[in-house]
């Protein structure tokens, strides 16, 4: 299979996996403090993906040159996860989802200071597009809102995670020195287990982990499995094949996958003005991925 059609595939992939940690993070942001809840599944992860380095590339020892690297991703990516577990207390999982879309357009920024990668002016027409349709999600298709700019609690403290998401997969290109995706995911993974345990120690003292609802345990666990370990190798290999702006176009799928998860969830789907944001970020999608 060619790089960049492996590179596709393991973004629409990531883009499945990602809208089930908005649906089952909403059902339980207010039932555990963010950093506690990253925390744990950060480690479990870390097993996962460490257990997976083992069985297949190995941990080779010339990967833990240069540490720093795994420490300044880490730092980036665990931001990213706290915050979005903040803002899903009060913002709804499809407008979350909506604010996650305007990552690419951040992420073609940062792919030129960091990589001088340059947008053509269909991508940047496309980015354009793709932002139009997440504020028409975020502002809840609220004419009157969106001129007075009223934007939710939730959806501003996830728009900051989305920042450092969206710094994340360029360095990802930059920092790495030709470690397999899943040594990298690894460094990356345990960094961030470290600082999160150390940050929110008073946070996961503080938690009675027996008296937690069964679905906060679901979202631990399908986060660490799918949204940390999985998500984490499959950015981290397609960063390496395709340019940033191109890997965080799929996430302008996110939404509807969410509206999916929802669905399957016992939820209800969103109107249908609602409903035409999320089609202009397809099409930004569309738009994208056109050579």
């Amino acid at each position: 299979m060619a790089p960049t059609r492996a590179g596709h595939l393991a973004m629409l992939a990531f883009s499945v996996l990602v809208a089930g940690s908005f649906a089952l993070g909403a059902l339980s942001a207010n039932a555990i403090a963010p950093i506690a809840l990253n925390a744990v599944r950060f480690w479990i992860a870390v097993l996962i993906i460490g257990g997976a380095a083992l069985a297949t590339t190995g941990l080779p020892r010339s990967a833990a040159a240069a540490p720093w690297r795994y420490v300044v991703l880490a730092v980036f990516f665990s931001v990213y996860f706290v915050l979005m577990f903040e803002g899903l207390k009060t913002a709804p999982p499809v407008s979350a989802a909506a604010v996650f879309t305007l990552t690419p357009i951040l992420a073609a920024g940062f792919g030129w200071l960091l990589l001088r990668q340059v947008l053509t002016g269909r991508m940047a027409l496309a980015l354009g597009i793709g932002a139009l349709g997440a504020l028409w999600v975020i502002f809840r298709a609220d004419v009157k809102a969106i001129l007075r700019f009223e934007i939710g609690t939730g959806e501003t403290i996830y728009f900051w995670g989305c920042m450092a998401h969206a710094v994340y997969t360029p360095l990802v290109r930059k920092l790495n020195r030709g470690e397999p995706a899943v040594v990298f995911t690894f460094g990356t993974l345990l960094a961030g287990a470290v600082m999160l345990t150390l940050w929110g120690w008073s946070d996961i003292r503080a938690t009675d982990w027996t008296a937690l609802p069964g679905i906060v345990w679901i979202t631990i666990l399908y986060t660490a499995i799918f949204a940390s370990a999985t998500t984490f190798t499959l950015l981290q290999f397609a960063a390496m094949r395709l340019p940033s702006s191109k890997v965080m176009a799929y996430t302008y799928l996110t939404p509807s996958w969410v509206i999916v998860w929802d669905v399957a969830l016992g939820g209800t789907a969103p109107p249908a003005l609602i409903l035409a944001g999320l089609g202009l970020t397809v099409v930004a999608l569309v738009m994208l991925l056109r050579d």
